[in-house]
Parts: C-alpha cells; structure tokens; sequence
C-alpha cells in the first residue's frame, strides 16, 4: 500500500474537500427541484426545521468541513477496507447510509429512529432522502477517485477551486443580508 497515498492528511483533506463539494452542489440541486423553502415552512417540518432564509442555514455549509473531517477520520481508519478495494466506494457508500442515515443514533429525518419518534411518519422518508443517498454516493465514489488517483492533478485543482466557491458563496450572501 502506497503510505504516502493513505497518508492521515491526504485522506482528512480529500474528504473534507469532497463532503463541503457535494453538500453544496448536493443542496443547490434539492432546494432548487424539491422546493425546500415551502417544505419547512409548512405541513410536519415547518415545527422541525429552519426557513430556508435563515443564516444558519444559509451558512449550513461552512460548517461542513467540520462534517469532512470527521468522516475523513473515519474513512482512515477504514483506508485498508476502503481503498485499496477495487469496490471500496461501494462498501463506503453502504457505511455511510447504513450507519450514518437509516441508522442515527439521534430521532433524525430519514431514519429508523426518526420514524419511531418523530411526529413526521412515513413522509420524512421523502424527496429529500433523494438528497442525502445521492450525497453519500458522490462523496464515497469522488473520495475514492481522488485518494486512489493522486497523479491526476487537474482534481486537486478543480475540487479546490469549487471547495472555495462553495464557502465564499454563503459568506457572501450573509455579508448582502445583514
């Protein structure tokens, strides 16, 4: 196994990169098609989450490096499993909705325990799940290309151009709201 390749910081900063990447583009794409503002602001969310114009929400994906990390310290330490697989992006994907979606350990939308708990029922399995299953696929799939193909440099510059934009952007919008 190349050490260098599955170096802790090589891993971390990939991750990181790719999840801030994806939650952005990931977000666009359902806010635009799925008409988010309307769906928490009324019916069974509107009591659960945040109007979209609020500037936590607006800044949800400066938080998300944060998000990167973590994962990236999972996926280290899974790097042998994960990696050096030729399927590896499969078994990642899996994790992450088995473990991290279907299976929180919190009531969340979308999961096991939220349907038990929450008041939302059956609908909180909805067009948003499209969101969050698609997000997990990206960032498994582009995590392993980038971690497993570090001579290709062109992603390196790519994915760190689109990673600013998509933490200039928010604060931007902040800076014209207030």
């Amino acid at each position: 196994m190349n050490e260098n390749k599955y170096s802790i910081w090589s891993i971390l900063s990939k991750t990181t990169v790719i999840h801030t990447i994806t939650y952005f583009l990931m977000g666009i794409i359902a806010f635009t098609l799925f008409n988010y503002t309307e769906e928490f602001a009324s019916g069974a969310l509107s009591g659960y989450m945040r109007p979209t114009d609020h500037p936590m929400v607006m800044a949800g994906v400066l938080f998300q490096p944060l998000r990167g990390i973590l994962f990236g310290v999972v996926f280290f330490l899974l790097r042998d499993i994960l990696f050096s697989r030729k399927n590896g992006w499969l078994i990642a994907w899996i994790m992450l909705v088995f473990v991290g979606i279907l299976s929180t350990f919190g009531a969340a939308p979308g999961s096991i325990e939220g349907f038990v708990y929450t008041k939302l029922g059956i609908s909180q399995f909805g067009l948003g799940m499209i969101e969050v299953f698609g997000q997990a696929f990206l960032l498994s799939v582009l995590t392993y290309q980038w971690v497993n193909h570090p001579e290709k440099k062109w992603q390196g510059w790519v994915y760190g151009i689109v990673f600013a934009i998509g933490l200039i952007l928010p604060v931007m919008g902040l800076l014209v709201t207030q």
